[in-house]
């Protein structure tokens, strides 16, 4: 079954077109990966989900119902977070407050709160600090945390370990595991070790068109394919 659903969606910014009729489905649970080069239209993939660009034509069909046309803030009370790739934080309030924010009702369930710290430990440490004076590591498990501190449908990520230690990489491969068990997650990663590690399914985007779509395990086990649509191989991918 699919919880999301992308039917011949075009995108244009300006007089720019990024997306040419644009297909896909995303399963209900796991990780779904969508891959591809700089500048494919991954990101425009993930806005228009969150209706912040809209297709002209195309549709875009959530949990069965039609979001297309939705406002993004109806959108996210559907059950959909974003994680961008800029973060999405709040730099002047605490890592506190920019929590509560993410919050539907100005309040997070305690337990919650527990269970987001048993994935992304190191949030309770900085908790009360300004988030623009947090590292880019912290930056971003802030902003993960805040897609998670109540539950979601699926989750929208966007180049969540670019620029990141391998360290912290790690933990964050960790912590997207155990949410994917309650939530599904459509990730954008450049990252190829990282994508592979997580992805169940896996699509391609190339000139903001999906030119291949599988499993994540028959397109690692492809080098001749990886070459030819993303231009490396398993073995040499960072």
């Amino acid at each position: 079954m699919s919880l999301l659903s992308i039917q011949n969606l075009s995108v244009s910014i300006g007089q720019y077109a990024v997306l040419h009729d644009v297909s896909l489905k995303v399963p209900q649970g796991g990780v779904f990966v969508l891959l591809g080069r700089n500048g494919a239209g991954k990101t425009t993939t993930l806005r228009a989900i969150m209706g912040l660009w809209q297709p002209s034509p195309g549709s875009i069909r959530f949990d069965g119902e039609d979001i297309t046309s939705l406002h993004t803030s109806d959108i996210a009370k559907r059950g959909i977070a974003y994680v961008p790739e800029n973060m999405g934080i709040f730099g002047g309030l605490t890592v506190a407050e920019n929590m509560v924010l993410a919050t539907a009702n100005g309040t997070y369930d305690p337990q919650r709160l527990d269970w987001v710290y048993g994935l992304l430990p190191a949030l309770k440490t900085f908790w009360d600090k300004p988030a623009g004076a947090l590292s880019g590591g912290q930056k971003q498990m802030l902003s993960v945390a805040r897609a998670i501190i109540e539950p979601r449908k699926l989750i929208l990520v966007d180049e969540p370990t670019k620029g990141l230690a391998p360290s912290i990489i790690d933990a964050m491969a960790e912590g997207f595991r155990e949410i994917s068990a309650e939530t599904t997650i459509l990730l954008v990663e450049q990252n190829f070790a990282f994508a592979r590690s997580l992805g169940r399914d896996m699509g391609v985007i190339e000139d903001g068109q999906i030119v291949h779509t599988g499993t994540m395990e028959a397109f690692a086990a492809d080098a001749a394919l990886q070459d030819r649509l993303l231009s490396l191989s398993a073995e040499g991918a960072a």
